[in-house]
């Protein structure tokens, strides 16, 4: 998840969150003036102006423009990243996966139309698509290189019947498993997003959430008819 809740800025010192207040600020502004205006035309002096803040102010913050369209919540990663190594040892590396998203997607229903505008303005912009797929990428890569770290710390070798044993192709040692399963939490927060977002009078998010990873621990049973 790339947009920042003011549940998970709440930690750190006053100084920090003072930080995460303010970038939150400039790049739910860049977003909704580009949903309006089109990215193109918006400018860091209008970005910085809806935010309240300087243009010096916008570049402590962001490296150029685009960035503040592409990157929204740039501590969302290492978030995650350090939830899925502080997890209970006795969580399977899917469960401790699940508990992080979770954690980060707690506010999602009230996030939900920010998030609709982040993805227009994406869509809109090849090159702020591509960018994003980008950002995406190299997340999910971090996010499998804590997930190879917890194997090796607690052992786990990806569940019972995984066949993920350590002398096997895809053991803990060889980076398959924990790339697969960062790829595939990836594609099941989409798909819990994308069906929420048709389905929002029938299902809170979080529970549509659970009920995919719920899915996935299953192995994905064929639905009865």
């Amino acid at each position: 998840m790339q947009l920042m809740s003011e549940k998970s800025a709440a930690g750190g010192g006053l100084r920090e969150r003072k930080k995460r207040a303010t970038r939150a600020a400039l790049a739910e502004a860049a977003v909704r003036l580009a949903a309006e205006h089109g990215a193109e035309k918006v400018t860091v002096e209008a970005i910085s102006a809806e935010a309240g803040v300087s243009v010096r102010t916008f570049f402590n913050y962001f490296d150029s423009r685009d960035d503040a369209f592409v990157v929204v919540d740039a501590d969302a990663g290492e978030r995650m990243r350090r939830a899925v190594l502080e997890a209970p040892a006795d969580l399977s590396p899917l469960a401790a996966l699940r508990e992080a998203m979770a954690a980060e997607l707690a506010e999602a229903e009230a996030q939900h139309e920010l998030w609709r505008l982040h993805a227009k303005v994406l869509h809109a912009s090849p090159h702020l698509l591509a960018r994003g797929v980008g950002a995406h990428m190299a997340a999910e890569a971090d996010l499998a290189d804590a997930l190879a770290e917890r194997l090796r710390r607690t052992g786990d070798t990806g569940g019972p019947g995984s066949g993920t044993g350590s002398g096997s192709v895809t053991g803990a040692g060889s980076g398959l498993y924990p790339r697969l399963l960062a790829a595939v939490a990836g594609a099941a927060v989409r798909t819990s997003m994308d069906h929420w977002s048709a389905h929002q009078e029938e299902a809170a998010f979080l529970d549509v959430f659970h009920e995919v990873f719920t899915l996935l621990a299953a192995g994905l049973p064929a639905p009865s008819a």
